[in-house]
């Protein structure tokens, strides 16, 4: 069997200074809470209509044809944070209107789900969250994070592996729950 080198994991905790917490830091914290205290309080299908509700947002603000007309008015500075608010308005919104409708009766919100699928999908759901969010930052503003944040959440590929993701789990944890 192959070994796994951990010296990496082990290189990157030994970093960690919480005398001067930096925005990786939070960012990390945020994964790890989202992930954990927020997905086992929601549960997994709550979880996964919030992962659709993203996927909605994403298509109304980046298609949305007079928010570029708003973003054009606001200074350079100030530009992503009206993204961001916007995002998050968005999103929440859609979740409160999803969560009313047919799509929430067809998710059978009684059923909380296994650990391992509440786990897996509120991971991906912070972590989507935590990539789109991110990927409205100024570069200026990205340039303070390390290079491994911004390699998992905010390079192309990484922002395309978040997108990809849930919706790979998605089908695959459908199709194991139509073979029960």
């Amino acid at each position: 069997m192959p070994s796994i080198d951990l010296g990496w994991i082990v290189g990157l905790v030994s970093k960690i200074n919480l005398a001067t917490p930096t925005w990786d830091l939070f960012i990390l914290l945020f994964f790890l809470v989202g992930s954990l205290v927020y997905g086992l309080s929601m549960g997994r299908e709550r979880v996964v209509m919030l992962i659709v509700a993203i996927y909605m947002d994403l298509a109304v603000v980046n298609n949305a044809p007079y928010l570029h007309t708003f973003k054009a008015n606001i200074s350079l500075g100030q530009a992503f944070a009206f993204q961001i608010t916007t995002f998050v308005s968005v999103f929440l919104v859609l979740f409160f209107l999803l969560s009313k409708t047919a799509l929430a009766r067809s998710f059978s919100l009684d059923d909380h789900g296994k650990w391992w699928q509440i786990l897996l999908f509120s991971t991906l759901h912070v972590g989507l969250l935590t990539s789109v969010i991110l990927s409205y930052l100024p570069p200026s503003a990205l340039a303070h994070l390390t290079m491994v944040t911004r390699q998992i959440f905010t390079s192309d590929t990484g922002k395309f592996v978040w997108i990809i993701l849930p919706i790979a789990a998605m089908i695959l944890i459908k199709g194991e729950k139509q073979k029960q």
